[in-house]
């Protein structure tokens, strides 16, 4: 029976490359634009440069874990496995709140999207029946799932170099503020536009939920996850600068299809391009949408194999194998925090779950790396313990700066997950 149950092993390097970048692509096409509205260009740009070199570290600690340990709870299981049972728990939470919020964020931007191209469809309804159909596709199967996800990222990727290519011949440098001094830096604006740097590179991670249905992860995981982040860095970057050099940074500071929104104002209503760029510019929503779909229900299912849930979670259906329950109930609640959180609010919150597991993830790095020195590792991060050590300290900062920037949700987030944590106890205490 236990060997029925047991999931799919069809993914390769192309694949995990698809998955990771098709996880992040959507923070290309919207959300990050909201740092400008809390800082300058170079302000908001050292909030990135800070991000990027966090994630470049973290990738390189966080492949040798995923390559180590490839089971579908990812940083749950690295946690549990180095620290205990409710480190495992809490560090498993901290990903549900990333993952759980990352999809409705990135729904209502591809309903705005859709308005955008059909003002008389409502943006809300169209997010939701797009939520929908996807939650569905992702209960045919893995390699469906997979192939779908490979699809629509490289569409997405096209849509980005076709953007720059509709922006290189309006790109003035100049638009670009000179280089401030740094007496004249709003540090306090830095740390407030933390959370939307985050959002360029947000969910990356997600890779290792998939890790249970990888044919050879200790070679495919550190290909396919490399790769992703340095197209990840690639496309960050260009898109940020471009975008600055054209228009005004403010002027698309609050908004859910800034992309779009640059190339009319470059090109006009009456030009085919914006509207081309802006179809294209769904598969991005998509791919997001899509891939971190899989990576919340996988999470879920994994928690409820270690307990952490209630088991009829970790239920997988005939033929396809996926866990269908996973896929509906994170569909479901996700579904909900849409109905009542704006997208500023469910990217801060998901950055502040992403955040708090970085941190987790390196200690339970640094945990394994003394505990277990003899523990099989197809991949090693260089330089330990000086690059993970930097990247602690870099995602330290990170995580302040995402818990001050709202107080209120930050304290709500981590109330609910220490309520989580001591209900566990109590309840393993009696068994």
């Amino acid at each position: 029976m236990k060997e029925e149950q047991k999931m799919h092993k069809v993914l390769r390097s192309v694949h995990l490359w698809g998955i990771a970048v098709g996880l992040v692509i959507s923070g290309d096409y919207f959300g990050w634009n909201f740092g400008w509205s809390h800082a300058s260009f170079w302000e908001f740009s050292f909030a990135v440069v800070w991000i990027a070199t966090f994630y470049v570290l973290f990738a390189l600690c966080f492949t040798e874990l995923a390559a180590s340990i490839p089971q579908s709870g990812g940083p749950s299981a690295y946690a549990k496995r180095a620290l205990g049972d409710l480190f495992g728990l809490f560090t498993g939470y901290l990903v549900l709140v990333e993952f759980l919020l990352a999809p409705p964020a990135i729904a209502s931007a591809l309903g705005g999207y859709i308005h955008f191209l059909f003002p008389v469809i409502p943006a809300f309804g169209a997010g939701i029946v797009m939520f929908c159909l996807l939650l569905l596709i992702n209960l045919t199967g893995i390699k469906q799932t997979a192939r779908f996800e490979l699809l629509v990222t490289i569409v997405a990727v096209f849509g980005l170099l076709l953007y720059l290519v509709f922006l290189w011949p309006h790109v003035s440098f100049d638009r670009i503020p000179k280089f401030p001094l740094v007496s004249s830096i709003s540090w306090s604006s830095v740390f407030l536009s933390i959370p939307f740097a985050i959002w360029f590179f947000l969910a990356v991670e997600g890779v290792a939920l998939a890790s249970e249905e990888v044919r050879n992860p200790a070679r495919d995981i550190p290909i396919g996850y490399t790769a992703g982040i340095f197209t990840l860095l690639c496309l960050a970057g260009l898109i940020f600068v471009f975008t600055a050099s054209v228009v005004d940074t403010k002027e698309i500071s609050v908004l859910d299809y800034p992309l779009s929104y640059v190339l009319q104002k470059l090109y006009g209503t009456e030009v085919i391009w914006p509207f081309l760029f802006t179809f294209i510019g769904l598969f991005g929503l998509v791919a997001s949408l899509f891939g971190i779909i899989l990576g919340n229900s996988r999470l879920i299912y994994a928690m409820a194999k270690e307990g952490y849930l209630p088991t009829y979670l970790s239920k997988l259906s005939y033929g396809s194998l996926v866990p269908q329950n996973a896929v509906l109930s994170g569909g479901a609640l996700g579904i909900l925090c849409m109905c009542f959180l704006d997208t500023a609010e469910l990217i801060t919150i998901s950055a502040l779950g992403a955040c708090g597991m970085y941190l987790l993830s390196l200690v339970s790095y640094f945990v394994l790396r003394k505990k277990e020195p003899q523990m099989p590792r197809p991949y090693k991060a260089p330089l330990y313990p000086i690059l993970p050590g930097l990247a602690l300290v870099l995602g330290i900062v990170a995580c302040g700066s995402v818990f001050v920037s709202k107080p209120y949700l930050a304290l709500g987030v981590l109330g609910f997950g220490l309520v989580l944590g001591i209900g566990y106890y109590f309840k393993n205490r009696k068994n």
